[in-house]
């Protein structure tokens, strides 16, 4: 979700500032603009005088103006932040029965769980990614099929091969996984 938003908001923010940024150029350099257009001519102003002051003087100008300057800020800071989390997990905590723990990189899990899912008959490509918590991760799988494979079989060799050993490895009780599943696009086969 998070990727389309910021697709959108770029699109929109590039959108306005073409725009806009384009017609006050145009303006600039002199081109002839219609007559509903905001600026009129090289000397015009983004906004005169008169429209500066019109709302000053009214009860509900300031609020209003306070209220959607701080639902901007808050919608800044809510993007903030949803950019700095991270979308995979760094690491997973694997119980090493001392105690204490050891830290494997969830990189390198992922990788090994997809080399060993990619591998599995009727598979043409996989993709593992690591969420959640280091004490809980969860998967999450695609997997593209090939022509003619069954995605029941596919799935049953799924959980019962490569995610039960990928848990066991780790030493996690439980390794939840979502996955999901497409046909390849492939051409038709000619019979002559």
């Amino acid at each position: 979700m998070l990727r389309t938003v910021n697709r959108v908001l770029l699109g929109l923010a590039g959108l306005v500032l073409l725009l806009f940024g384009g017609s006050v150029l145009a303006t600039g350099l002199g081109a002839p603009m219609p007559s509903w257009w905001v600026y009129e001519g090289r000397g015009d102003v983004l906004l005169s005088h008169a429209d500066r002051t019109r709302w000053r003087d009214e009860g509900w100008f300031w609020p209003v103006v306070f209220a959607v300057l701080g639902l901007c800020v808050l919608l800044a800071l809510w993007w903030l932040i949803a950019q700095s989390r991270r979308g995979r997990l760094a690491e997973v905590l694997v119980d090493s029965g001392d105690g204490q723990g050891a830290l494997l990189r969830g990189p390198a899990l992922e990788g090994v769980l997809e080399s060993e899912v990619a591998a599995l008959e009727g598979v043409e490509r996989a993709r593992v990614v690591l969420r959640g918590r280091r004490s809980a991760p969860q998967t999450r799988i695609r997997l593209d099929l090939e022509p003619g494979a069954e995605p029941a079989a596919a799935l049953h060799e799924l959980t019962v091969e490569s995610l039960t050993r990928a848990r066991a490895s780790a030493g996690l009780e439980r390794l939840p996984a979502e996955v999901r599943m497409r046909a390849v696009k492939h051409r038709a086969q000619r019979v002559s």
